[in-house]
């Protein structure tokens, strides 16, 4: 039986919470910080009567300096803490990070890091070391709006609990509407208008359009430069490709209770079958290996492009959001191997995004800090900024939309330089900001996305932690193993490695220990599932 996943966390009861943290100037009760010197309000604002100053190290995306953030300086106004920024590019921050962990020179706060830059294991590590402090007596006593979240929704305690049985980051919780997507792909709604096209269903479908994208000139210019599919590295189409043989995952994954690794098995070989024919027909860009995220824009913006990745499709075309509109979201797809459409999705939690180091003097007064973004008020805040930016209230207190400054190509590039949470992972309860008119373009995200993901949307495996030991081993095995299907995948897909040699990939994998990488993961499902 297809055991589906669906995002755990859309059922949850959030009526209340902006109470729990609310913006008035009650004092609440105190309680002593970890500083003696220092009160701790439990309630409302300021969190601290004195200001206090923290360091917090977070990925920037470029757009802005955090200090200059509206949001971060209305907030620090409001609690009274204020903080001392460090945001290396996301490009450099994992090895920044990692470095500061090493010198011991670390922030009191590593902020939106994510899963990628704070791993699972390195939770495990850092606190077993006593360098990441636990939170969840913390949370207990300063964090009423995440302990609601926590009591209300069990999943999600055990998603974020390490095998010591302590919580050492804290999540972002994805409620909204598109919470489920991985990286959307995209169709050229002009191109499918040209040739009165659909949008296909099955990879067969999928194939015979790429074939007319690339030689029924969509684009009416005359020439043959049309690119029917491409992508950077595989990385943002990948996952959909997978799903279509019925995978969930480019690396361990559960189906019906049984844990396997995806690249390991006969499905991947279809996969990386089908790609490689696209490939050698042209259908796939051969610069997919080779190219920046840049020169995939570049290509969209010359009307080049027939399906591609992007958060948005304007991300890519430089349209207009009515414009975009026109362009139809990627289905989920069957393949002559699994006969029901499947397409991987997020479990609704990133974690890592909030973590409290040993370094830290004022830890109660960070936990409820970051406590208010859980709450419905909190999470708007964030997300939209402070009144006068991204909307204003009219006379009947109803939010209304502003039209971001002539500089700025969106909405979403002004926001970015309004607030931290654009672009990376922030600890926040996300959803959709209520007394805001949805936008027609966010009721075609809707639409898109409950008819082509919705039903057909699998989590490849519940978010699990792994002792010491079984981090030790696993990370023997997967530096080794993830680098050989990396290349191969590439080499496979290009031809440079004929599918000929399929059994001496899988050979070389099971000499890299893929057994026992699989029965640890096996058995840290099992301790998730029973927990």
């Amino acid at each position: 039986m297809k055991k589906t996943l669906k995002l755990c966390l859309t059922g949850l009861c959030c009526v209340g919470f902006a109470a729990a943290c609310s913006s008035s100037d009650t004092d609440g009760d105190s309680t002593s910080n970890t500083n003696p010197d220092v009160e701790v309000s439990k309630e409302g604002f300021p969190i601290v009567e004195e200001e206090i100053t923290l360091s917090l190290m977070a990925p920037g995306t470029g757009l802005a300096e955090w200090k200059d953030m509206p949001t971060l300086q209305e907030y620090s106004e409001m609690t009274n803490i204020s903080f001392e920024y460090t945001t290396p590019p996301m490009s450099d921050f994992a090895t920044r990070l990692n470095l500061a962990f090493a010198s011991g020179d670390v922030a009191d706060i590593i902020y939106g890091a994510g899963t990628s830059n704070l791993t699972p294991g390195m939770e495990v590590d850092y606190g077993r070391q006593g360098i990441l402090i636990p939170l969840e007596d913390l949370i207990a006593e300063y964090a009423p709006n995440i302990q609601r979240l926590l009591d209300e929704n069990p999943d999600i305690a055990r998603s974020i609990t390490t095998v010591d049985g302590h919580i050492y980051s804290l999540p972002v919780i994805n409620q909204h509407p598109n919470s489920s997507w991985a990286v959307p792909m995209w169709y050229n709604g002009e191109w499918l208008d040209a040739l009165d096209a659909k949008v296909p269903t099955t990879t067969d479908e999928l194939y015979d359009l790429l074939v007319r994208f690339r030689d029924e000139d969509p684009n009416g210019n005359g020439e043959a430069d049309e690119i029917p599919l491409l992508d950077v590295q595989m990385n943002s189409t990948r996952l959909a490709f997978l799903g279509a043989f019925g995978m969930k995952a480019w690396g361990i994954e559960e189906v019906d209770g049984e844990v396997r690794y995806a690249p390991h098995t006969e499905n991947y070989k279809e996969y990386l079958t089908y790609m490689n024919k696209l490939f050698e027909e042209g259908l796939l860009d051969p610069e997919t290996f080779s190219q920046s995220d840049e020169q995939k824009k570049a290509k969209g913006q010359e009307n080049r492009l027939g399906l591609f990745p992007d958060w948005f499709s304007f991300f890519t075309t430089g349209q207009s959001e009515d414009e975009a509109m026109n362009n139809p979201m990627f289905h989920a797809l069957s393949s002559p191997i699994t006969d029901e459409p499947l397409i991987p999705i997020n479990p609704g939690i990133t974690r890592g995004t909030f973590a409290i180091t040993s370094n830290n003097e004022y830890p109660e007064a960070s936990i409820r800090w970051v406590d208010y973004f859980y709450s419905d008020e909190g999470s708007e805040f964030l997300d939209h900024g402070p009144e006068g930016y991204l909307f204003e209230r009219d006379e009947d207190g109803n939010k209304v939309k502003l039209d971001p400054p002539p500089q700025f190509d969106s909405a979403e590039d002004y926001r970015g330089t309004l607030t931290p949470a654009y672009g990376i992972p922030t600890p926040t309860l996300v959803k959709r900001v209520e007394g805001v008119e949805v936008s027609e373009f966010d009721q075609f995200l809707d639409a898109e996305t409950e008819e082509k993901i919705g039903p057909y949307g699998e989590v490849p495996i519940p978010l699990l932690y792994l002792t010491n030991e079984e981090q030790e081993i696993v990370n023997t095995i997967e530096v080794d193993l993830k680098s050989y299907v990396e290349q191969l995948e590439a080499r496979f897909i290009t031809g440079v490695e004929p599918l000929s040699n399929w059994d001496k990939y899988v050979d070389t994998i099971e000499s890299m220990n893929i057994e026992e990488y699989i029965e640890i993961y096996q058995v840290a499902y099992d301790r998730w599932a029973s927990s």
